[in-house]
């Protein structure tokens, strides 16, 4: 490694973890001052609310504006350099554009998996304290009243539940249906109103009707209250796409797992958190090549010619993912496709401008 390289990679940190240190700071104050009020209602504790929510706030803005902060901070330093003619005299040097571009690769390897590791392991962890804090703190109980839901709870077993309310534990309208490897129905269990006693662990039942099917004989059994166990719990019915972000890989992949199993209808959204945890980390190496070539040929208008182009460009990357992962949730487009579309796409873009960069 030369000193070339020592420069552009303590150039190239040294902006991005500058600048959004720098915004972090007035985001937390902003944050601050729009809770302050929730915190003294409340009697937050000092230590909770530094430590536990905003030491674990900053791995998530961080991760979340990691790739954006990186094309900023590229383009930056980089369009700086060449105002300066330095990317000239390099060049003239007799180093090669490609040998300019590993110190960038270098870096923008670092920040990725870098944004890996946090995506799939810390922030995951952080989450779960930094919500554990808002649920006491800053928002109410979530509840869920959610309506006509459909889960397969194991291989043949079908539930389905009119309406279902988390605050109260109480779902209305309860149905349970087996289906053997034919696929013939053999068991249907309805019931008026079912109840989760945390206690016993076991379902309440109201006005239910048992029947069981075997070859031609049909049994029917009838009753008003029973209380049984199944392999359901009040947490199936309040899983929100929030929770995923406290999963880290191994967990969310079991979930997503399971969610198939039972054939959730928000397996899309849960697929889309996966794949993104992989396709923004791949994106911070696709932004950087993009603003090296950019930024690299001096220009009139400087910097801030290049910075305008370069945030249009990005917050053009954003839009661009928000509407395919909108397709995706609706079942339009792959998930695995929807969240790799801007990375392809944008990837193309990078080539393009190497070709056309000074060299």
């Amino acid at each position: 490694m030369k000193i070339i390289d020592i420069y552009i990679i303590k150039k190239f940190l040294g902006t991005f973890f500058y600048s959004i240190a720098l915004l972090s700071v007035i985001i937390i104050i902003f944050d601050l001052s729009e809770k302050v009020d929730d915190f003294i209602e409340k009697q937050a504790p000092l230590s909770g609310i530094i430590f536990d929510y905003y030491m674990n706030f900053i791995p998530f803005f961080v991760n979340m504006f990691s790739y954006l902060f990186t094309f900023i901070a590229v383009i930056f330093f980089t369009s700086k350099i060449a105002q300066n003619t330095e990317i000239v005299a390099i060049l003239s040097g007799g180093i090669s554009f490609w040998r300019f571009l590993f110190p960038y690769f270098l870096s923008a390897l670092f920040l990725g998996i870098m944004s890996y590791y946090m995506s799939n392991f810390l922030i995951p962890h952080t989450n779960k304290v930094m919500w554990e804090f808002e649920k006491s703190y800053i928002k109410d109980p979530i509840k869920n009243e959610d309506m006509n839901i459909h889960m397969q709870i194991s291989p043949g077993v079908f539930v389905y539940v009119e309406s279902y309310n988390s605050f109260t534990d109480i779902g209305q309208k309860f149905s349970m249906e087996k289906f053997n490897e034919e696929g013939e129905l053999y068991y249907k269990f309805n019931s008026d109103r079912i109840a989760w006693d945390s206690i016993s662990g076991m379902w309440k039942i109201t006005n239910y009707f048992i029947r069981e099917m075997t070859g031609n004989h049909e049994s029917l059994i009838k009753g008003r209250h029973l209380d049984t166990l199944i392999n359901l719990t009040p947490k199936e019915f309040t899983i929100i796409v929030e929770d995923i972000k406290t999963m880290n890989y191994f967990e969310l992949n079991k979930f997503i797992e399971k969610e198939r199993l039972r054939g959730s209808r928000r397996l899309p959204e849960y697929l889309i958190e996966k794949y993104e945890r992989f396709a923004f980390p791949f994106a911070t190496l696709i932004l950087t090549v993009i603003g090296v070539s950019l930024s690299s040929r001096k220009v009139r208008g400087g910097i801030g010619m290049h910075l305008g182009v370069g945030i249009a460009l990005t917050f053009s990357y954003i839009l661009f993912m928000q509407v395919s992962n909108v397709f995706a949730a609706l079942g339009s487009v792959s998930p695995m496709l929807a969240v790799w579309i801007p990375n392809i796409i944008y990837g193309i873009l990078g080539i393009f401008m190497l070709k056309m960069a000074p060299k």
